[in-house]
Parts: C-alpha cells; sequence; structure tokens
C-alpha cells in the first residue's frame, strides 16, 4: 500500500499536480523513459507543471525526482507481497544497525549523562507512544526529562528553553511539520537534538546533532495501517543505547 501523503504535506499541490504525482507513482516504471514531456501529454499538463511539481516536493527536477522516489515505491510495492514474512522472518540486528558504538557513546555522553537540565522529548501520532515510552524510561534512570505531543501549549518547550540541555523526536517519515519546527528551535537555540526517523534522507534527521535511523518497510505507509518495525526499532536502538549506559556504570 503506497500512502503519498507525506510527500504531499504542507506543500499545497494543485488538482493537477496531484494527478501529475499519481501518474507519476502508477507508472514509475516508465516515466524515466517517458520524459518531461510525454508525462506532461499524459497528464494533460505542460512540461512546467512537471517541474514545478518536482520543485514543490523538494526536488532538483523531473530525474531527481524519479531516483528519489523509486527506491520507495519499489520497496513499498516489494513489501506488499511479503507482508506474511515481514515480522518473524527480520534479521532483529537489520532493526538497529544505524545503532553503532559511536552513535551509542555520543547519546550517553549528550543525553543520559546529563545531570542538570532537562531532556525535552516531543512526538505526535504512533511516534507519541515510542516517546512516552522512552520518557518514563528516562525517569526511571533519574534524569529530568518533558514529554509533549502536538496537543501542548507551545509554551510548554518555549518557556522552558534555558533548562532544556538536550531534545530527542521521534518522527517516522522524518517530515513531520510540527517535530521539524520545534527540532529547529531547538537548533537555533544550540540544544543538543536526537531524532529517530526512518532510514532515508529526511529534513528532520538532517538538521539533527544525531540521526539514529530505523529500518522502515513500509516507508510510504504513512497512516502505519501494515505491519512494520519501525517503532518496535526505535524502542529497541533505546535500549540497546541505556544497555551500554548501564554497563559502563558498572565498570
Amino acid at each position: 500500500m503506497i500512502d503519498l501523503s507525506k510527500l504531499t504535506a504542507g506543500k499545497k499541490l494543485t488538482s493537477l499536480e496531484k494527478a501529475i504525482l499519481q501518474y507519476f507513482v502508477a507508472h514509475i516504471d516508465t516515466v524515466q523513459d517517458m520524459g518531461v514531456r510525454a508525462v506532461a501529454s499524459a497528464t494533460y499538463t505542460s512540461p512546467a507543471s512537471v517541474i514545478r511539481l518536482s520543485k514543490k516536493l523538494g526536488y532538483a527536477g523531473f530525474t531527481d525526482m524519479y531516483y528519489s522516489l523509486l527506491p520507495m515505491i519499489k520497496k513499498a510495492e516489494n513489501n506488499s507481497n511479503t507482508e506474511n514474512e515481514t515480522i518473524l522472518s527480520t534479521d532483529f540486528k537489520s532493526l538497529i544497525k544505524n545503532c553503532s558504538y559511536e552513535n551509542t557513546q555520543q547519546f550517553i555522553d549528550n543525553v543520559l549523562l546529563l545531570k542538570q537540565k532537562y531532556i525535552f522529548i516531543y512526538a505526535t501520532g504512533f511516534s507519541q507512544i515510542a516517546a512516552e515510552y522512552i520518557y518514563k524510561k528516562l525517569l526511571v534512570l533519574g534524569r529530568k526529562a518533558i514529554l509533549a505531543s502536538g496537543s501542548d501549549s507551545v509554551g510548554v518547550f518555549e518557556n522552558n528553553l534555558d533548562d532544556i540541555g538536550a531534545m530527542i523526536v521521534v518522527s517516522k517519515s522524518g517530515e513531520t511539520e510540527q517535530v521539524y519546527r520545534k527540532l529547529k528551535k531547538a537548533v537555533d537555540a544550540e540544544i543538543y537534538t536526537v531524532a529517530f526517523t526512518k532510514e532515508t534522507d529526511n529534513r528532520i534527521g538532517s538538521i539533527s546533532d544525531l540521526n539514529i535511523q530505523i529500518l522502515d518497510v513500509h516507508q510510504l505507509d504513512d497512516r502505519n495501517m501494515l505491519p512494520n518495525l519501525f517503532f518496535p526499532g526505535v524502542l529497541l536502538s533505546f535500549e540497546s543505547i541505556v544497555e551500554q549506559y548501564l554497563t559502563q556504570l558498572e565498570s
């Protein structure tokens, strides 16, 4: 199942541009050979409209849009045929392959070893469930933490900026606008930031001090309708970090 809502969120696409994108996705195997003019002709639009769409989605042009969307679309198509194998056949080490010793140590040094300042945790939607677990675990470990979501007042974050030493965000897509805006303010305030996102390039990961990328076999399933291991991967990564932290304390 392919859900393109995250690609178009906040982009203010026209009905024609949405139609071009739908055609592009449905004919991903042929659009590159067709070229801009043929795609425009097939969608009853103009080459300028196709190029304008690629720019709105954040790509350099038609070819860049093709090569960026191709792996996501293909992975979504392939995984739709192997859903029964997704959970039980997964090598769980692959979920946290980006949680290296160096990344783990960076998290420990800049987050878990904070003593006087708060750790601010922010997420929305399904990601909020994982964020709440991280929040409660930090409290058990004796760290001072604040948990907030999209429904909370902006003052929860902005009125405590001086007391925040680190910020952790969880965003499956890495493009959630509310999360991005909060994270950008933290970056501007020179607060250390950590983002748990999917493996592909994304805005949230790009501006974070530490981006821990998690395997997401359904990258275009924005509504989380299919079985996925992203959220278990976030918790597994976090617990791996905690394990290394406690091992260092014991030694």
